[in-house]
């Protein structure tokens, strides 16, 4: 043998056996991840208290000056990451008063609509940077009439006031937050007839029930003069843009052709406090509201009215193009890095946001310096890990919205899974939304991340002792988060974590570090169990060869919510849901067989790896074998959830493709399965025609078709 072939022969067969001797496995580095040495509790709180020194509103230069230090952070850790930016449509408060004549001899009461610092507040300095108390897209003008109070604003509790022979027609709304999305709230009114809305923080919900309850910074509850502030809008993304990216030079509506599309409201609205909303209650007369609309022990008698006190408000928004900053940050993968596997998390608040979001952001930097701390042990990921850091998600989802839609092609054919952490925490206890295919990859990962509030046991030990078993996990049909566009748009698998479930302050100035220091996590050690917790879920679907996919689960949540659909259609013979329950069974005997394969996969992954020094020519062409045998296994498991998604759209709302989970047509926070099939009989129910029930039938076939369709792609075959 030659030297020159010697060498080469040395060469391969050196590197080979550092490849199959020397490099640890995956799961080796898996175990390290959430090891003491890699968790930084105080490093997460030093981050948090960085981002939440100052209110930061999307489109401010202090929001602007949190990208500039996430970006930092990531490129200090070795992610390669960038800015991408947009123009898009952003409001801001102008102008603003209320005023309630109540009766004689009583005079009238103009609202300060402000929110108090406290003494000692360290934030005192920088109370005057928060925004005055709006709701983002609200409708300026200036209404007057007798006030009404609707209890939460939901359908059910207008049907209540109609039952009760009372009209509201021409009122102005007392609604309270605590059931429904506060845009779904005002769509309500405005389809009852109402003039404006306003909507208060009731202490039942956020102050603690009233018998002596204290308020923060004593306690965690909301402060009279609390006032939880937001967004109206309906849609997603920036509203001159619905469809397509806000880029420079694009196309855009016009505020005319913005109010025409719907998803803006028509009348004034504006979020009051719980004091000031209690000082209405007192001067609307007539029917009293049954126990359910009642406040706390401590509260006057709820009645509905309307009047006879008059409310006098006015709102005058001021529209601004606002330049917005996504930040993203890339980890490149080393075999396929073709193949995506991002964590999101938005970085605006309405406030100083401790809470929500950057709690979440603290996570995603631990997250980010823990896996630059994997790579200097020689961790590569086998697929691309993206860090997505959004902007203006409060407004309406518009950072993300306006990200996919500019990447849609390429992120609808490579991405494998996104990972949102919205809130991070809020308090104990750990909750998780998923597409069902990632149920079993969230469960596994708990298992191995010890409590935070309890070191003798799993984070999974101490969740299945507060849920059923197994324990309970939400679906991602609501749009409260940035996972929206993932799902629902595109159809990526997709999962939300978070500890802790709402909490009192919510949007309001008193979402502080303060609060989070005090109540929602002292020892930082849920922000910890968190950040485990979402990067576990990352490494896995980022390093394993077969991704960790299990259908299983979707087949179920399909059966049981199409058996629930049967219930409720038991009366209409005209309805049949037998398309539907064959498809189902077709993906069934999918999703059978896709895991027999997987377990064949397994098998012999095992076998070769004992007949791996056999021949180092049948190594390499092996090797190359099994990569493209994963790969088209993996596509298959990938692309099965896109399938659930159609061109068209759900009826009225065409940016929804997804058929089985999307937002609640009256609740955008609420999560629908079949959507579209919902909606449709709804509509069916009040009109009562046959066209409107042929409706119904018509969208249980487009239902039908998709689930056929990934069926086709879990099998691989053509028909």
């Amino acid at each position: 043998m030659g030297g020159k072939m010697i060498t080469t022969f040395i060469a391969i067969t050196t590197s080979l056996s550092f490849y199959f001797i020397s490099t640890p496995p995956k799961s080796h580095y898996h175990s390290l991840f959430i090891s003491p040495p890699f968790s930084d509790n105080t490093s997460i709180s030093n981050h948090l208290f960085t981002l939440t020194r100052r209110p930061h509103l999307a489109g401010t230069e202090a929001n602007a000056e949190a990208a500039s230090y996430v970006l930092s952070t990531l490129s200090s850790n070795n992610i390669k990451s960038h800015l991408s930016e947009y123009a898009v449509l952003l409001t801001y408060p102008d102008s603003r008063s209320l005023t309630l004549t109540r009766p004689t001899p009583d005079p009238p009461i103009t609202f300060t609509l402000r929110q108090e610092t406290y003494d000692g507040d360290p934030y005192a300095d920088v109370a005057d940077q928060v925004e005055p108390t709006f709701h983002a897209y609200a409708k300026s003008g200036t209404v007057k009439g007798h006030v009404a109070y609707v209890n939460y604003g939901r359908v059910e509790d207008y049907k209540t006031i109609k039952d009760l022979g009372i009209n509201i027609s021409g009122a102005i709304v007392l609604a309270r937050y605590g059931e429904i999305y506060r845009g779904d709230i005002v769509e309500n009114a405005y389809d009852a007839g109402a003039i404006g809305v306003l909507i208060y923080t009731d202490r039942k919900d956020y102050g603690g029930g009233g018998g002596g309850a204290r308020w923060f910074p004593e306690e965690k509850w909301m402060p009279p003069s609390g006032v939880q502030v937001g967004s109206v809008f309906n849609g997603a993304g920036d509203p001159t843009t619905p469809g397509w990216p806000s880029v420079e030079g694009c196309e855009r509506l016009s505020e005319d052709d913005v109010e025409k599309g719907g998803d803006v409201p028509l009348i004034p609205s504006l979020p009051i406090s719980g004091a000031d909303g209690e000082e209405i209650l007192k001067c609307i007369g007539g029917v009293v509201g049954d126990e359910e609309w009642q406040g706390d022990k401590d509260a006057p008698v709820y009645r509905i009215g309307p009047g006879p006190g008059i409310i006098d408000l006015t709102y005058k928004a001021k529209q601004v193009m606002s330049t917005i900053q996504n930040v993203i940050g890339i980890i490149e993968g080393a075999e396929e890095p073709d193949r995506f596997v991002i964590l999101g998390n938005h970085r605006d608040a309405w406030t100083f946001g401790a809470v929500d979001p950057n709690s979440g952001t603290a996570v995603l930097l631990e997250v980010a310096e823990r896996f630059q701390k994997l790579q200097k042990e020689g961790w590569k990921p086998r697929r691309s890990i993206i860090f997505c850091n959004w902007d203006a998600e409060e407004y309406g989802l518009i950072g993300s919205t306006e990200w996919v839609e500019e990447n849609r092609e390429m992120l609808a054919s490579k991405v494998v899974a996104y990972l949102n952490v919205d809130i991070a925490v809020s308090g104990a206890g750990f909750q998780a939304s998923a597409t069902p295919q990632l149920d079993q990859l969230i469960i596994q990962a708990t298992k191995q991340v010890k409590d935070p509030d309890n070191s003798s046991q799993t984070v999974y030990e101490s969740w299945v002792q507060t849920t059923d078993y197994p324990p309970k996990i939400g679906r991602l049909g609501g749009g409260g988060s940035d996972y929206s566009a993932f799902v629902q748009h595109i159809g990526v698998p997709s999962t939300d974590i978070s500890f802790g479930g709402g909490y009192p302050v919510y949007h309001s100035m008193y979402d502080d570090f303060v609060w989070m220091s005090k109540f929602g996590d002292p020892m930082f050690r849920r922000h910890v169990a968190a950040a485990s917790i979402w990067g576990l879920v990352a490494l896995q679907l980022a390093d394993d060869e077969i991704l960790p996919f299990n259908y299983d689960s979707y087949v179920y949540e399909l059966q049981t919510s199409a058996e629930d659909l049967e219930i409720e259609l038991s009366d209409k013979k005209s309805i049949s849901l037998v398309p539907l329950f064959k498809s189902i069974e077709k993906m069934r005997t999918a999703v059978i067989q896709i895991n027999n394969e997987i377990k064949l996969k397994f098998q012999e992954i095992k076998e070769k790896q004992n007949k791996r020094w056999a021949s180092l020519a049948l190594i390499w062409k092996e090797k190359d074998d099994e990569a493209w045998k994963a790969r088209e296994m993996n596509d298959r498991l990938m692309m099965a959830e896109r399938a659930l998604t159609d061109r068209e759209g759900l009826p009225g709302r065409p940016w929804y493709k997804h058929l089985i989970y999307a937002p609640s047509k009256h609740n955008d926070y609420g999560s629908k399965c079949f959507p579209g099939i919902d909606d449709s009989i709804e509509i069916a129910k009040s009109l009562n025609t046959q066209e409107s029930w042929n409706s119904v039938q018509h969208e249980i076939w487009r239902v039908s078709r998709v689930v056929t369709q990934a069926s086709l792609v879990l099998r691989a075959q053509l028909t």
